[in-house]
């Protein structure tokens, strides 16, 4: 195999998995445990995470990942893995449109609402602003994480496909 699809390859799946494994943890872990605490604590919460994820850490992995994984799908198909570079394409199509763009049209809105939002006093209201928030933004992420996953899939088959050209 092409040395350098091989490196495309590790990396696009490395991009893949590290940006699942983000969503992932706030499936499984971050929103559950906000959904238990005292809804003030969670809005404050949420809003602080929402601000701080704007880093340069995060950054390659929710927005160069669909631009690996292209890269990978064109070096692998112009090298001669054309079945390969299918699959790494189609990882692209997924994550962009069902993963960044989700996110970008679903949930920065939503963590922008929430940040605009001050925390209430009265933990009745927290309660019914954190509820109508995190029900909807769980959904969504749900959506972008199983795409992320699927992404991730797509690139291992890509990956696996490309020990032969064809």
């Amino acid at each position: 195999m092409h040395k350098v699809v091989t490196g495309l390859s590790i990396a696009s799946i490395v991009f893949c998995g590290a940006i699942f494994g983000f969503f992932y943890a706030w499936v499984c872990s971050t929103m559950w445990g906000l959904d238990q605490a005292d809804p003030r604590i969670a809005i404050a919460a949420m809003q602080a995470m929402n601000a701080s994820v704007r880093n340069a850490v995060f950054f390659p992995a929710f927005f160069l990942t669909p631009v690996v994984l292209g890269l990978t799908a064109a070096v692998a198909s112009f090298s001669g893995y054309k079945v390969s570079g299918f699959w790494f394409g189609a990882g692209a199509v997924v994550y962009l449109l069902f993963g960044l763009s989700l996110t970008l049209t679903v949930n920065v809105p939503m963590n922008e609402a929430l940040a605009a939002t001050a925390v209430p006093g009265d933990i009745d209201t927290a309660r019914i602003i954190w509820q109508d928030y995190s029900g909807r933004w769980q959904f969504w992420n749900q959506a972008r994480t199983i795409a992320s996953g699927i992404a991730l899939v797509l690139a291992g088959v890509g990956l696996v496909r490309s020990t032969s050209a064809s």
